[in-house]
């Protein structure tokens, strides 16, 4: 089969790009997988004839829209060389629109799948909700990493959604020392980092980390305690992850929350906000707990830093992630190609 996968990959970074370079390093054992992505980049060598890109101006607002239509147009050219047999357009919004416009031309098959800030963020926009709404109804086949956005998905129009969760690597666990209390996320609003920063103030014997960019990086810093580090973008979270010995969740929405899975992955069990999927994936006293205030998530942590209570929820939290593959979810998605083109 050959198959034109549309959305941010890498190089560029975030959880739509980690989840596509996983699963086109899958699908490629046993198809053809071309990528279609946000330019310019400099594209891996083992892959330059696959990954193909549209530039488009680095201006907010600009930049999602002006791919949605010249991202149209080279998916129509690129099918016009190497006749897919199906689109799958990761990310509701203008990229999914993009694939909504080509298939009037091209009459091939596509699979939008939907990971959550498109579904509670982007569709609550004036034109971010048309693109949305639009791109659901056109779609052949609709993916949701989770239950919540399931529901969320039907509530706006798509009718074929299958439910298909993330994958995650399984990460080996070393002997170093367990001594941080770790964020990983971006730092903006939804994810509520100042709550963590709080948090450490609570807990002043205890080290944390914050692993990520973004927006309110500077504000937090100005007012964060001696005991939180700032650590920046990295690539090496199994490192991290190998060195926590806990990982605190305190978005106010999440779609999937593979950073859960992640770290429980490494034997790290969770706290997180119990909003949007990440009941789904914490399950309550068995790989971490939930909070919905403030004083909920300091009880929480205090249970889960006992050593004992953290090795044993670690422990089950890493059979857990075991139960999320990267081969059963390329399993999954082929089902759903499947289904479309016979």
């Amino acid at each position: 089969m050959r198959i034109l996968m549309v959305g941010h990959y890498p190089p560029h970074g975030g959880g739509v790009a980690r989840h596509l370079d996983n699963l086109v390093r899958e699908l490629r054992k046993r198809h053809e997988v071309h990528v279609l992505t946000y330019g310019p980049v400099k594209v891996r060598e083992f892959e330059k004839n696959l990954v193909h890109q549209v530039n488009v101006p680095p201006i907010y607002g600009l930049r999602g829209n002006t791919f949605a239509f010249k991202g149209a147009r080279k998916i129509i050219e690129l099918h016009r060389k190497f006749h897919f047999d199906v689109l799958h357009c990761h990310f509701a919004g203008t990229t999914s629109f993009a694939c909504a416009l080509a298939k009037d031309r091209i009459k091939v098959p596509y699979v939008v799948t939907a990971h959550g800030s498109d579904l509670e963020s982007t569709s609550k926009s004036l034109f971010g909700g048309v693109y949305v709404r639009t791109s659901l109804r056109k779609a052949d086949a609709v993916i949701a990493v989770s239950h919540h956005l399931a529901k969320l998905a039907r509530k706006l129009g798509a009718e074929r959604v299958r439910i298909i969760p993330n994958g995650v690597p399984k990460f080996e666990i070393g002997r170093e020392r367990r001594r941080y209390i770790t964020f990983i996320g971006a730092l903006r609003k939804y994810k509520s980092p100042e709550t963590f920063i709080e948090l450490a103030r609570v807990f002043p014997a205890f080290q944390f980390l914050v692993i990520g960019e973004g927006p309110l990086r500077k504000k937090l810093e100005s007012v964060a305690p001696s005991n939180v580090h700032f650590m920046g973008y990295r690539e090496d979270v199994d490192k991290i992850l190998r060195k926590s010995l806990l990982l605190v969740l305190p978005s106010k929405r999440e779609g999937f929350g593979l950073v859960i899975l992640e770290g429980n992955s490494a034997g790290v069990p969770a706290v997180g906000r119990r909003v949007s999927a990440i009941p789904e994936l914490i399950r309550e006293g068995k790989n971490g707990l939930t909070f919905e205030n403030f004083e909920e998530l300091v009880k929480a942590v205090e249970t889960l830093t006992d050593p004992k209570t953290n090795r044993k929820m670690g422990s089950i939290g890493r059979r857990i992630a075991g139960l999320y593959s990267w081969e059963d979810v390329a399993r999954g998605v082929e089902e759903v190609y499947s289904s479309l083109v016979g």
